[in-house]
């Protein structure tokens, strides 16, 4: 196996040591270079081209925003953010401007959740194995809204679509997605084409810890002219809607044709991702029929590929994203091997042709 050769980037040098000793445990992973600003950083990462780099955000003279911002635009390299749960939404404009994944740290550093960090390196890892560096292109995935504007590194806030005030109404459609490494960028560009007047509701199950999925829920409501926020409890789906399955458990549907709900479950032992697509997509499946739209996107693993097959027997739809758009084919590819799918296309294409199925 080929060694990966990392640079590790972090203002803190008791984070910089831990990191760079995590990452040298793991098999044929090598810590060429640590850097304490991205300018430092920026200087390495053109010198050793590394082949992962991983990043922390906030840092003097020059912040992960500014970094970012540069890499991608002079050799683009896959990076991680390691970031704390009170930065979230940095987290989701570093996602924008091309950084494939992240790991939340305690806001009292890496050492107070070493374990739980240790492992997902070990699957970031992994995941960075299976990147492409033919599709490795953040230009052709980082995301600007319609209307929002860069200023210095950061991405402009995206105001509000004008919404009309309309009565509930029960929706025709319902769009079901799985969605883990590179989700978020593709999930925007899918919510940006939604039109308020479709008569579809819309859940996502994508892979994400708990206390972002509602940081994220409220960046695709301000993007989108759908309403979007974290699924809660029991609730009734509406056109124009969407929900975001919470971190750490998924979301179920169930009711009838006339009225459907969808509620917030904890996993259980069958469960191998959670949010779970395999039980979002199944209990879509079971309540709304033919009715039932469901896109599998960009992520590492299988969810979603048995359920599938539900929808299909069901009579429902299935999309998947094409490899050449997917940061990770696993999720697309392990739904493609089902046989059930109706459409392969890359996500521009895929979110349009969703449009045309709800109009």
């Amino acid at each position: 196996m080929k060694t990966l050769h990392v640079l590790v980037v972090d203002d803190s040098a008791i984070n910089r040591r831990t990191i760079a000793d995590m990452l040298v445990a793991i098999p044929n992973v090598e810590v060429v270079a640590k850097a304490s600003d991205g300018d430092e950083a920026l200087r390495l990462a053109g010198s050793l081209k590394p082949d992962l780099i991983t990043l922390d955000l906030e840092m003097p003279r020059m912040d992960g925003f500014t970094f970012m911002r540069l890499l991608m635009a002079s050799r683009p390299t896959p990076v991680i953010v390691i970031s704390g749960y009170a930065a979230k939404e940095n987290v989701f404009r570093a996602l924008e401007l091309g950084a494939i994944d992240f790991i939340a740290k305690p806001q009292e550093g890496i050492s107070e959740n070493a374990e739980a960090i240790d492992e997902q390196l070990k699957r970031m890892v992994k995941m960075v194995r299976q990147l492409s560096p033919a599709r490795f292109e953040p230009a052709k995935r980082k995301f600007i809204a319609p209307g929002a504007t860069i200023t210095g590194a950061h991405t402009a806030t995206v105001s509000k679509k004008v919404r009309l005030p309309e009565p509930r109404r029960t929706p025709n459609r319902l769009i079901v997605v799985a969605a883990s490494t590179g989700g978020p960028t593709a999930l925007l560009e899918v919510f940006a084409r939604l039109p308020a007047e479709a008569s579809a509701a819309i859940i996502v199950a994508q892979h994400m810890p708990e206390r972002f999925t509602r940081t994220f829920a409220e960046r695709l409501d301000r993007l989108s002219s759908f309403r979007v926020h974290e699924a809660r409890e029991i609730q009734t789906l509406e056109a124009g809607y969407g929900l975001v399955c919470p971190g750490g458990r998924s979301v179920e549907i169930f009711g009838d044709s006339e009225t459907m709900m969808a509620k917030v479950v904890w996993p259980d032992a069958s469960d191998r991702y959670a949010p779970s697509a395999d039980r979002l997509f199944s209990s879509a499946a079971k309540v709304a029929g033919d009715r039932v739209i469901a896109v599998v996107l960009t992520g590492m693993g299988d969810d979603g590929s048995r359920g599938v097959a539900d929808v299909k027997k069901a009579g429902g739809t299935v999309l998947v994203e094409a490899e050449e758009t997917a940061v990770i084919y696993g999720m697309p590819k392990a739904a493609q091997r089902t046989g059930r799918v109706d459409r392969s296309l890359p996500l521009r294409e895929l979110s349009e042709y969703l449009v045309s199925l709800i109009m």
